[in-house]
């Protein structure tokens, strides 16, 4: 099997640290996005939206969405857990990882196309939008600082797959300017402990 991805992009990385975590070696096809390499009719072919990563597996079957690959290894690797260990747990597991990538690494990325001018040849930037979306994630910020006041992680007392969307998220934002501020004090010093992870490395 093998991931096509962007070693440069957020999302294929928070499938990396994954992998990363469950110790699982995996080849990788890199594709250059700003080329359209990932546009291809080939690479439709495997993800009608042209996005990475990709999972292509032994029997041709191709997995896109991130959380859909993760899965996908949760199932086939168990060990350890990262998206929850019981009926609960999953589900509380499953809230916060939604609710980061859709608060956070989502507005992070509306803010990257529409300010930057990136992805300019395929899309239309909105400038006004990309700053409203780079101001909804500064906002989630202080939600995840709240909640790291009495948790060790994002979904509770583990390491979880919420924990990798939200750093992915966080040093992807470096890139339009958004940064944990001197009040984040819960959430620097949770950031710190994930990013001394040997799979923040990956």
């Amino acid at each position: 099997m093998k991931i096509y991805e962007t070693k440069s992009a957020p999302n294929p990385r928070r499938v990396r640290m994954f992998l990363a975590e469950k110790n699982i070696e995996m080849d990788f096809v890199q594709l250059d996005l700003q080329k359209g390499e990932n546009l291809t009719a080939e690479m439709r072919a495997k993800n009608p939206l042209g996005k990475v990563p990709v999972l292509e597996l032994d029997d041709g079957t191709c997995i896109a969405e991130t959380d859909a690959i993760c899965t996908y290894f949760e199932n086939t690797h168990p060990e350890p857990p990262l998206m929850g260990v019981d009926a609960k747990d999953k589900a509380v597991v499953a809230m916060w990882q939604r609710q980061v990538e859709l608060a956070l690494m989502m507005q992070v990325g509306m803010c990257f196309q529409h300010t930057t001018g990136y992805f300019k040849d395929r899309m239309v930037p909105v400038a006004e939008f990309g700053h409203e979306a780079g101001i909804n994630a500064s906002k989630y910020l202080n939600i995840l600082e709240h909640r790291l006041e009495n948790n060790a992680y994002i979904a509770g007392e583990r390491f979880t797959i919420a924990d990798i969307t939200a750093v992915c998220a966080i040093d992807f934002a470096r890139v339009v300017k958004i940064r944990l501020a001197d009040k984040h004090k819960n959430l620097q010093a949770w950031y710190e402990r994930i990013s001394a992870r040997d799979s923040a490395k990956a």
